[in-house]
């Protein structure tokens, strides 16, 4: 196989896939009862090539086959369905910074969004309310109330730092989108009939808040404390050259009394 970019779903870690990290498997089911007709399996997987990482992606699709003019089967790139085995979801890795419960949420919306997108949408809600109320200090009973509550904040310039208009645009524009924005003001865990586009719009959304709201506070943060320990290990200095037995300054010569004028 031809080299290729790849970033591992489990930590993040940008690599080339290789053909000694890369595997593709085909095979023949013998069972051309199927209205499919001749079938085939495809399996293939990429290990990580992160030393502290090394988990690996397994994809499997029942795809067609076909026989050549003497008779050798082939297992065609058209696949019937394919499944994602390994990881469980196209969840991204979170920093332990941000709440467990939110995560949690994320992680199921995640992992449901390919068997049920009601249920995906229902949980995103949850992580985006649980999100605005941990981050923001809102609660309003409904999320649709409290993004309004946000948004005036915003206006007046009393908002939380980091949320900005481009953020609130954001959701806005998911506020927008089919049914979703139309059950916004209803209970979160209802589970509302969605598009499986409209259930990942709002996990995209997540995932952009994640980034523009806890990471850049946690970066923002540890700028601050590096910059704040700079500053003390300034005064620190300052203090000790001013407590030392020449001030921090170069000895003044003793006078010589050995020499006397004649």
């Amino acid at each position: 196989m031809e080299p290729k970019r790849w970033i591992c779903p489990y930590c993040g870690h940008a690599q080339i896939v290789t053909n000694s990290t890369f595997d593709d498997t085909k095979f023949y089911i013998r069972n051309s009862l199927s209205r499919h007709g001749q079938i085939g399996g495809r399996a293939t997987s990429i290990v990580c090539s992160n030393g502290d990482c090394k988990e690996i992606t397994l994809r499997f699709s029942l795809n067609s086959a076909a026989r050549d003019y003497v008779g050798n089967v082939d297992i065609t790139d058209e696949a019937i369905h394919s499944w994602s085995l390994l990881p469980e979801s196209s969840a991204k890795p979170q920093p332990d910074f941000i709440p467990k419960p939110i995560v949690e949420n994320y992680n199921q919306a995640c992992r449901i969004r390919d068997l049920s997108a009601n249920a995906s949408a229902a949980m995103s809600r949850r992580c985006l309310q649980g999100m605005i109320r941990d981050f923001c200090k809102i609660a309003k009973g409904t999320l649709a109330k409290e993004i309004e509550t946000l948004k005036v904040q915003v206006e007046q310039g009393k908002g939380p730092k980091g949320v900005n208009n481009d953020t609130l645009d954001a959701i806005d524009h998911v506020r927008r989108i089919g049914r979703i924005g139309a059950h916004m003001e209803k209970d979160i865990n209802l589970i509302i009939d969605v598009e499986p586009d409209e259930a990942q719009a709002l996990i995209n959304l997540i995932e952009l808040l994640f980034e523009e709201w806890y990471v850049a506070k946690h970066e923002r943060e540890k700028k601050l404390e590096k910059l704040g320990i700079v500053v003390e290990n300034k005064i620190l200095q300052g203090a000790n050259a001013m407590l030392s037995p020449t001030g921090g300054k170069l000895p003044t010569p003793e006078p010589d009394h050995s020499r006397t004028s004649d």
